[in-house]
This record gives structure tokens, sequence and C-alpha cells, in this order.
């Protein structure tokens, strides 16, 4: 899988990217849609916008949602730290097995905290080659979700 030849950035909160957003809802599965996350944070050109996407001849084409979570909210991960958490990941239907959301999953581990992510329409085998792992299911704190994690060096699942 060689992924180091797509070009990762972060996007812009801005009416231009809710306009790139917009192509993925209208291909992609409602419940992997960014519009909503970008609505609640339409703030013009934020620094700190939790979107990075790929672009290929001007289009978005892939797109992630990474947020940072203060590590005292942290129950997955020993010891407790900040990580990250993939909300939502896509690639528009055309652009598929080129390695974009390998591409995307490989940039959010460059920044060398753990990440949770829950594995959406049937995903567990892509988080899985992503060298992520199931989290033992915890029913009070994962409330019919399918936890995923992936853990750097150093780092292991709370007991």
């Amino acid at each position: 899988m060689n992924v180091s030849h797509y070009r990762v950035e972060r996007l812009k909160i801005n009416y231009k990217t809710l306009e790139e957003f917009q192509k993925f809802r209208e291909y992609g599965l409602q419940e992997l849609s960014m519009l909503e996350d970008l609505q609640a944070n339409i703030i013009e050109n934020d620094s700190n916008s939790p979107f990075y996407g790929i672009y290929q001849e001007g289009k978005l084409v892939a797109r992630i949602s990474l947020y940072r979570i203060d590590g005292k909210y942290d129950r997955f991960f020993d010891p407790p730290q900040d990580y990250y958490e993939v909300w939502k990941l896509e690639v528009l239907p055309q652009y598929r097995e080129q390695d974009l959301g390998s591409a995307l999953v490989q940039h959010a581990k460059s920044f060398g905290l753990p990440i949770k992510t829950n594995a959406r329409c049937r995903s567990d085998e892509f988080w899985l080659k992503m060298g992520f792992q199931p989290a033992n299911y915890d029913p009070i704190r994962d409330r019919g979700e399918n936890p995923f994690v992936w853990l750097p060096a150093g780092v292991k699942l709370q007991a």
C-alpha cells in the first residue's frame, strides 16, 4: 500500500468546503456525511478544523473528520491521554480502491496519539487492515457502538 504520493491537507471551514461536502452527501451514505459537522462548526477558515481531505484535479475526493479528545475523557487507553476520534471517513465512489482512505488514516496516525473509531457499514476489515483492533465491548461505555482502536508504541488498552 503506497499512500505516500497522496497529499492530505487540513480543510478550511468555509462555504467552499461546504459546497464540496455536498457532493459527498449526494453520493455517500447519509450517516457518513460531514455536512452537519461543518454546519455546526461554520467559522470561516478556522485553523483548528477537524476536517482533512485529498484533492485530485482540484476536486475533493476523500475526507475524514478527526477530533482530538481530552485525556480526562479517555476510557480506552492506558495510560489515559489525549486521543483522536475518527468520526467519519469517506471516499467518493469513483475514487475508491486507490488507497485514499488508507492515506487519510495514515495521516491521522502520523500525529502519534491513539485513535478510536466506530466501524460503520461493515468496515471492520478495513480497520483491521489499517492496524486497528476491536476494543473489548463495554455496554456502558460503548452504548451499542463498535469501537476499534489504534495503539501507538507504549500505549495499551485499559484493563
